[in-house]
């Protein structure tokens, strides 16, 4: 028998992953920064024997909130405790190559003497996937203990990521920098999981046999045993986890605590096949937040699903990165760029983004860095994962998705509320995402007479998103 709820059955699991879907788990969808680094925190101080931690991104700028200080000041008070604290860092020499203006902690003599030099108590290891972003951002608290709980999400540690939900206006953030972003906190089954895909990254790191690959020394940067059993039930709701990885980076297909077999070694693309098939399976509505909507397919997928009568919205960022920006002038993302403008077509798609009023006629960009999808108020997935090819394909991500009809309802609500100000739980999703669809077009409309609008979200242009002059 299926544990997935009814009401959510038309849309199916990945079927090529690591992990199959696991019955049992209480999941907490956590919006913005504030809300997700303050319960991270909080379950680390009440941590008693380990908390583990994936890094991509990370500025030198960034601190907890509630005064509690830099990531290694966090980690490095747990380790004080006797706690088993390590990290794993992404390391990539090359990295203006691939984004500009982004910081990150690699494999280098600087950041070893920096380690050493604050006496740091945490055991680390670094990860490269050459051309690509060990991209995944997750937390693992008490792996292997009754209290086990786990963190899956998006949200880098950088600066304009500490917000508040609603986006008020923060001095120390400058203009145009906060963050939209989300986690998801997991207890149960499919938190070990998680723990799982930590162990093997961490044994298997590519760094770790390098001058720089390993802190503070080999004989006490021990690798992990794998998980042999799963974390009892913790709540009603399936849970699957899901990755990218590339063939070749990790060789290690140790068998998961529920005893399935995956050939690693192969690559794993579950996060890709699973965005598609819920995209495909969509009968209402398909509500996307995300970074970047750059991937052919999914873009089809959409639009067939508009053709079907489904209402399809995605938030994304108004000013995207640079190198997309770039891609607009290359001959061969025309046809990517052409399909976006086609979903312009349909009246039941919305292509959006947030700005908050800052003043009269003036408005300050909120950034989308959300990889969030939810589909007829059933499914949901959040992660680290962007739609785009290079993240299905490429970078190693990592997704929680669930299958909860009442936590994806709630959920929207938050979401809307806070991105249009008006409470939709006595809307049901379809009436929700019209009513989002008109306030949003009345933004624009308000925005381009300079006059103050009615929350933060409104209606763009998909033919001139990520043009220079946009």
């Amino acid at each position: 028998m299926s544990p997935i709820p009814e009401a959510a059955a038309h849309i199916p699991p990945a079927r090529e992953s690591s992990y199959p879907v696991r019955e049992g788990n209480a999941v907490v969808p956590l919006v913005d920064g504030i809300p997700a680094f303050t319960r991270i925190c909080e379950a680390i101080e009440a941590a008693t024997t380990s908390v583990w931690v994936t890094v991509a991104f990370l500025e030198r700028a960034f601190r907890m909130p509630g005064g509690r200080g830099s990531l290694f000041d966090v980690l490095d008070k747990a380790a004080a405790r006797g706690l088993d604290v390590r990290a794993l860092f992404w390391s990539e020499p090359d990295i203006e190559d691939q984004i500009a203006d982004e910081e990150h902690f690699p494999a280098c003599e600087e950041n070893t003497h920096f380690l050493v030099s604050r006496g740091s108590g945490i055991r680390a290891r670094w990860d490269r996937v050459p051309k690509y972003c060990q991209h995944q951002k997750s937390w693992m608290i008490d792996a292997g203990t009754p209290g086990e709980v786990a963190f899956v999400g998006g949200i880098n540690l950088d600066a304009g990521s500490v917000v508040a939900p609603g986006h008020p206006h923060d001095p120390d953030i400058e203009p145009g920098k906060g963050i939209h972003d989300l986690y998801l906190e997991i207890r149960g089954p499919a938190a070990t999981d998680v723990v799982h895909n930590f162990v093997q990254r961490w044994n298997e790191a590519s760094e770790r046999e390098g001058p720089h690959g390993l802190y503070p020394d080999a004989a006490r940067c021990d690798e992990l045993a794998f998980p042999e059993a799963l974390s009892a039930a913790a709540g009603e709701t399936p849970v699957q986890i899901t990755r990218s990885v590339l063939a070749g980076l990790y060789r290690n297909d140790h068998p998961t605590p529920g005893g399935e077999r995956y050939a690693i070694g192969e690559g794993e693309y579950s996060v890709r096949e699973q965005y598609l098939s819920a995209i495909d399976s969509a009968k209402r509505t398909i509500y996307l937040e995300n970074q970047l909507l750059f991937c052919p397919r999914t873009i089809d997928a959409l639009g067939e699903a508009l053709i079907r009568g489904v209402v399809v919205t995605v938030l994304v960022p108004r000013v995207t990165m640079p190198e997309v920006v770039a891609a607009r002038a290359h001959p061969r993302s025309g046809l990517l760029f052409d399909g976006l403008a086609n979903l312009g077509e349909h009246e039941g798609f919305l292509f959006a983004g947030l700005a908050s009023n800052r003043g009269p006629g003036v408005y300050e960009d909120v950034y989308v860095h959300a990889k969030y999808a939810s589909i007829d108020d059933a499914w949901v997935t959040i992660g680290s994962t962007n739609t785009m090819f290079r993240s299905f394909k490429g970078d190693t991500e990592l997704n929680a998705s669930f299958w909860d009809p009442g936590i994806a309802r709630a959920l929207r609500c938050q979401l809307l509320d806070e991105h249009f100000g008006e409470d939709t739980r006595g809307l049901g999703d379809v009436a929700a995402f019209e009513r989002y669809r008109e306030v949003a077009r009345a933004n624009r409309q308000r925005r381009k007479a300079r006059e103050p609008m009615q929350g933060q979200v409104f209606e763009m242009d998909p033919n001139a998103w990520a043009r220079p002059e946009s």
